[in-house]
């Protein structure tokens, strides 16, 4: 086993120009190899032209196959002392065949956001009622809590669903860890460096739309939000960015009502920093939202709605407005436009953010040192964690037999 040694299994080959999925598995790549890590990513996906090119910045990529024994022979050569898993389904597929190979490498799991929350909220929406915390406890979550509790250590992105892992599924705090996107603190140069209030115009959005809250907001901002607006403010357009546009997407775009769609951003931070305001009227979802970070990285205030700011802040005020009512959206969104100084303001506070909640520095000294604690006594830390050992016992061997009968299937 080479301790220094780094298996990623990707979800899909990041794309961090389409998605805060592909900034933060970024983010944690950089991580460990700024730490003399070793790191090796592996996906079942198809590459895309938009993705990462990880051999440039010393990854080595290995395309590897599900429910097929090569990747026990994989795991056999490279010998990981680490394995993380992009998202629980990855975690689900491979981790019997980690637990079979390489019983002693580190199990870590990369949340993204939690999906069971997203989930809920998703549905409880649809039904046109509010989340019920007994929405909770669905069948996905029975999948995501079981996966978290099978690896060594999870990361969280959001605080509030550190504190919903813990009160509302009895999650060890020893198995979970709270790790933010990782970013690189404002210099007062790069402030001074933003567009001005008088070279912005119009208001803008941005999300892959692969990602449902992303063409929900959209629809949003399309029916409710821009009928108000545009009358407050006429002259003003709306501009939506975002990878992945369907035909359905593009249909909405009118000229004559000043709503552009571009589609996919060369430089999403670039794009967003030519606006005055980033509209993000979001009705459901988890974790942190990426379009946000962005604009507080090229001082664009953003008016969103509770669930969009969501363990953002840690109590620091918001670079912007917040309004869950949608009229109260758009005459905020209208106030926040035309004054310059309370415009200022939100973009100092987003700078604050910044700098106080996402620097990266901090954040990753002190993960790695829970790192290597974690490694110093891995053996006494999964015999802690007594139900991850049930988990891995029963669950790991039905997903093995099943995935023996598939691979079997598959044999000409």
């Amino acid at each position: 086993m080479n301790e220094n040694r780094i298996l990623i299994i990707g979800l899909v080959w990041p794309e961090p120009g389409s998605s805060a999925a592909g900034t933060r598995m970024i983010q944690l790549v950089h991580l460990f190899l700024s730490r003399g890590y070793e790191v090796v990513f592996a996906s079942a996906a198809s590459k895309s032209e938009f993705s990462f090119n990880l051999q440039e910045i010393g990854v080595s990529e290995r395309g590897i196959t599900l429910n097929d024994t090569s990747f026990n022979l994989f795991l056999q050569e490279i010998k990981p002392g680490m394995v993380l898993f992009d998202r629980f389904v990855m975690e689900e597929q491979y981790g019997w065949r980690v637990q079979e190979e390489c019983p002693d490498a580190m199990r870590i799991l990369d949340t993204e956001d939690l999906h069971c929350l997203r989930n809920a909220r998703q549905q409880a929406l649809k039904n046109n009622r509010q989340l019920d915390e007994t929405d909770l406890f669905s069948d996905m979550a029975k999948r995501e809590i079981a996966a978290i509790l099978r690896c060594d250590l999870s990361l969280i992105i959001s605080e509030v669903e550190m504190k919903i892992l813990q009160e509302q599924f009895q999650v060890d705090p020893a198995l979970i860890y709270y790790l933010p996107f990782l970013e690189e603190e404002l210099s007062e140069e790069d402030i001074r460096n933003w567009n001005t209030f008088e070279e912005r115009e119009g208001f803008v959005f941005i999300g892959n739309f692969l990602h449902e809250p992303n063409w929900h907001t959209v629809q949003t901002l399309k029916t409710k939000i821009w009928p108000l607006l545009r009358k407050k403010i006429p002259a003003a357009s709306l501009h939506i960015y975002g990878a992945y546009a369907t035909q359905k997407v593009m249909q909405l775009h009118n000229e004559k009502e000043r709503f552009h769609i571009h589609g996919r951003a060369k430089h999403a931070r670039e794009c967003i920093s030519n606006h005055r305001i980033l509209l993000a009227p979001i009705q459901f979802g988890a974790g942190l939202k990426g379009k946000f970070i962005d604009a507080m990285q090229v001082g664009t205030p953003a008016v969103t709605t509770t669930i969009g700011a969501e363990a953002m802040t840690g109590g620091m005020d918001w670079n912007g407005e917040i309004a869950d009512d949608l009229t109260a959206f758009a005459d905020q969104a209208a106030a926040l436009y035309q004054d310059k100084n309370r415009w200022l303001l939100a973009q100092q506070n987003g700078a604050l953010i910044i700098n106080k909640r996402y620097g990266k520095s901090v954040l990753i000294d002190s993960f790695i040192k829970v790192i290597k604690t974690l490694s110093a006594d891995l053996t006494g830390h999964r015999r802690r964690n007594f139900f991850g050992q049930i988990l891995q016992y029963h669950t790991a061997n039905s997903t093995k037999y099943m995935s023996l009968w598939i691979a079997e299937k598959k044999r000409p």
